[in-house]
């Protein structure tokens, strides 16, 4: 084995772990309609904000994978290409942006959690975009965005600190 070879397996096992969090975080919901509450969108910023763009992203990706080979890591242990087509693919889809995105906090206190801030909210756009098209728009603003606003604001809060213990 090369030496150039030992890290990617590492990082590769490392985004591999990143996206089994990801599926034990999909258990972990509020039996909501017609998007669940979860705690996915902590551990995305997590995974964006302590391994980088690159690897948050990647990590998002192995976990779609995973659950679109059909393995049960999505909500309620569901899995399949299905629920790539349900009301929550937007969100799912969003999850790598917000990763990307997340991975950029860096620098001052207040510079990280505007970003996982923004990387939060990143999520929501195709989410909302893409419930829409099975409930309407003002129903999807107001069942897939509003009712979160709390949730997320409480997880974004703790991103940051656990951000800010490392």
């Amino acid at each position: 084995m090369t030496s150039l070879a030992l890290p990617s397996l590492r990082m590769l096992g490392l985004a591999l772990l990143g996206s089994w969090a990801l599926a034990a975080s999909a258990q972990v919901a509020l039996p909501m309609w017609p998007v669940p509450a979860t705690l996915q969108s902590l551990v995305v910023l997590l995974l964006g904000a302590l391994g980088g763009p690159v690897f948050g992203a990647g990590s998002v990706a192995l976990y779609l994978t995973q659950g679109a080979l059909g393995l049960p890591v999505f909500a309620h242990g569901t899995g399949g290409i299905g629920v790539l087509a349900g009301p929550t693919a937007g969100y799912l889809l969003g999850f790598v942006a917000a990763a990307w995105l997340a991975g950029f906090a860096r620098g001052a206190w207040w510079r990280q959690g505007a970003v996982l801030f923004a990387a939060h909210l990143v999520l929501f756009v195709p989410g909302v975009l893409w419930l829409s098209g099975f409930i309407g728009l003002e129903r999807a603003i107001w069942a897939g965005f509003v009712l979160f606003i709390p949730g997320t604001l409480v997880k974004t809060g703790l991103a940051w600190a656990l951000l800010r213990l490392r």
